[in-house]
Order: C-alpha cells, then sequence, then structure tokens
C-alpha cells in the first residue's frame, strides 16, 4: 500500500518533465484502478481455494516490477505501465491479506483483525506520500531512489509471507461472477455505499491535492503536498486505533456528518484560500473516512461466511477501489476545462452532500433492517 502511493507527491514533476494535464494524472490513477478490480475478483475466491500464500507472493513480485516501472520511467507509457502492475498487485492481495488475517488472528476475533487491516492499509497509504515526499525533497535522484526503497523493504515482506501459516482450502476452483449471499446485501448497500464516498475522498487527496496545495502555497516542495495526503491518511488511522471496539455501525454514523464538514470547510478553501483551513478540512476528512472504513470493513467482515470469506471481501473492496478511481476522473476533466480550485470545490460539495444522503439511508436502515435488503 506504501509503495503505490510514492508517486503521489512526484505527480507534479512528472506533468513539468512529461508534459501532460492534470487530466492525464487522474488517468494513471484511475488506470490502476481498472485493473485492480478484475484482479480482485479472480484473486479473492482464488486464495480461498488454494490458499493465501499462493496469491500473496506473486501479488509482491508485482509490487516490486510496478516499482520497478516508475524508477525507469522516462515517458508517461511508462507511468502507465507501473500503475497498471501496482494495480494487478494490489487486487490480487487485498482480499487474501484480510481473509488471512482473519484467519490467523490468534483467539479468532474478526473484529480485531478488521481493525489491524484498517490501520494497516490506510496507514500504508498515508506512508506512501511521506516516503515518497521526504526522500524526493532530499535525494539526489527523486524519481529513483523512492522506488528502490520500496523494493527493498518488499524483501522480508516476502519472505514473512513465505513463512505464515497454511489456511484451509476448499477443492476447487473456477472463474465466476462475484457472489454476495442474500443476507448480506442489506450490509453492502448501506456500508458499500459509506466506503465509496470515503474512498473517493481518498483519491482525490491522492491524486490532485498535492497540486492543489502547491497552487495555494506557492511551494514547490513535494514534501508539503505528499505531507497533506499524508495527514488526512494519518488522521484516519489514529481515529480507526481509538474507536476500535465501538459497533461497526455507530462508527458510519458518527463518521459520515465528520466527513461532510471536512469536504463543506474543503469548499470554503475555494472561496477563501488558507493553508490552515485546508489543513482543519484535511483532518476532519481523516477522521470521517477512518469511522466509515473501519465500520464498513467490520461489518461485512463479521457477517462474511467462512467459505467464501476472502470472495466477499474482494467484493467490498471492488466498491472501495471504484470510489477511490471512478469520482477523480471527473475532477480531472473539470480541472482541465476550469481551473483545479473549481474542480475540487464542485467536486467536496457533491460528496458532502452525498454523504448526509447516505448518512439518512443509514439512519433509516437502523430503524427498518428489512428495507435496505429489498432495495
Amino acid at each position: 500500500m506504501a509503495g503505490t502511493n510514492l508517486p503521489t507527491p512526484l505527480y507534479r514533476g512528472y506533468e513539468t518533465r512529461f508534459g501532460f494535464s492534470p487530466f492525464v494524472v487522474t488517468l494513471i490513477f484511475a488506470v490502476y484502478v481498472a485493473v485492480l478490480i478484475p484482479a480482485l475478483l479472480v484473486a479473492g475466491p482464488l486464495s480461498d481455494a488454494i490458499g493465501r500464500r499462493r496469491v500473496l507472493l506473486p501479488a509482491l513480485a508485482l509490487a516490486a516490477l510496478g516499482s520497478l516501472g516508475f524508477a525507469l520511467a522516462t515517458s508517461t507509457g511508462w507511468l502507465f505501465a507501473a500503475r497498471i502492475s501496482q494495480g494487478l498487485a494490489v487486487g490480487a492481495a487485498s482480499g487474501a491479506l484480510t481473509a488471512a488475517l482473519s484467519e490467523l488472528e490468534p483467539t479468532g476475533n474478526r473484529r480485531r483483525a478488521a481493525m489491524v487491516t484498517t490501520v494497516a492499509s490506510v496507514g500504508g497509504l498515508g506512508l506512501g506520500p511521506v516516503l515518497g515526499g521526504l526522500i524526493a525533497e532530499y535525494s539526489p535522484a527523486p524519481d529513483v531512489v523512492p522506488f528502490v526503497v520500496e523494493i527493498v523493504l518488499l524483501v522480508p515482506a516476502a519472505f514473512a509471507v513465505a513463512r505464515m501459516p497454511s489456511t484451509r482450502q476448499v477443492a476447487r476452483w473456477r472463474p465466476r461472477r462475484p457472489r454476495l449471499p442474500a443476507t448480506m446485501r442489506g450490509v453492502f448497500v448501506t456500508s458499500g455505499s459509506a466506503n465509496f464516498l470515503a474512498f473517493a475522498v481518498i483519491g482525490l487527496f491522492l491524486t490532485l491535492i498535492p497540486a492543489y496545495v502547491a497552487a495555494l502555497t506557492g511551494s514547490t516542495s513535494p514534501l508539503l503536498g505528499g505531507g497533506t495526503a499524508a495527514l488526512m491518511l494519518t488522521s484516519s488511522v489514529v481515529v480507526q486505533l481509538t474507536t476500535c471496539g465501538r459497533a461497526p455501525r455507530r462508527g458510519q454514523l458518527v463518521g459520515l456528518p465528520i466527513l461532510a464538514l471536512g469536504l463543506g470547510l474543503l469548499v470554503l478553501v475555494g472561496i477563501v484560500p488558507s493553508l490552515a483551513l485546508l489543513l482543519a478540512a484535511t483532518v476532519l476528512a481523516g477522521a470521517g473516512h477512518g469511522l466509515v472504513f473501519l465500520g464498513g470493513l467490520t461489518a461485512v467482515n463479521d457477517n462474511a461466511p467462512s467459505s467464501s470469506h476472502a470472495e466477499v471481501l474482494s467484493s467490498f473492496y471492488v466498491i472501495v477501489y471504484t470510489g477511490v478511481g471512478l469520482p477523480v476522473l471527473g475532477v480531472g476533466v473539470l480541472a482541465t476545462a476550469l481551473s483545479l480550485t473549481a474542480a475540487v470545490s464542485w467536486f467536496a460539495a457533491i460528496v458532502a452532500v452525498s454523504c448526509l444522503l447516505v448518512l439518512v439511508a443509514l439512519w433509516r436502515a437502523d430503524r427498518d433492517p428489512a428495507a435496505v435488503v429489498s432495495n
């Protein structure tokens, strides 16, 4: 996860070096999601059948290949190829890793496993921009050294996975459409919708917010832009650690209005430019994201049947990563047609209103759970 976000503070430099627009930045980001989703749908059920380790080791190799592509990049095509490799890696690993953590948790506590999953995932996402920005700031080869560091760090990860205890396997696997148990449809409608919006905000912060910060402050430091993206994700991690163990639905009910408030402040930044206000919006958006993600993943993880655990989790991640990659394309189009400030403001306003609408749906679901299942 950290490796996939190493390029975040470097995109502005790539724009200058290779001469492309903000929309191309969002395309580079979105192609990652376009290959990640099919990989999720294949690798989740596959790991249920052949075991987690046999899926995770190739995923780590693909992650290393993606970092190598960035390190060797001499044109925009290299960036697309590297992101495709990273998308395949994360798609193959996400469902299998979450299921493995649940199966290997010593006491069988799925909620604790879900908390570890969300903290590790979001923590890795937050570490990537900081690590990339920090190395780029002080390295003689800012477009190369961050990715060499990532490849080196993947080596002990591969050794750890190779030594991981085997988990239960089912007899056979075949490609099929993702299936969802009927008893889980209500959880998916509500938790999936909330997390789609929460991760749409993640997509914005990982693609265009570093350039937005540069325009706001006049700074060309990759560390400042990467640090802003990392601040949101750090806020998410802190909130998850401090609220772990609470009811999943409550986390989402509290998180959605906090996320909407952070986005409202982001709209205000477009009217009254202020770095302090932007940082406040970033912290609130991160806190809202943390509550929504932990609550949603915990709810899905608690209700997933053991026979299709990774398959169900992979289906949930499809919603999550669609939220990361799809809405930000619209922001890229707006940024090209209007301005980056206007695009970010419109995005923030639309997602804030959507958060409040999903909040109402969640509240109604608590009062009448059967209504959500029937929908």
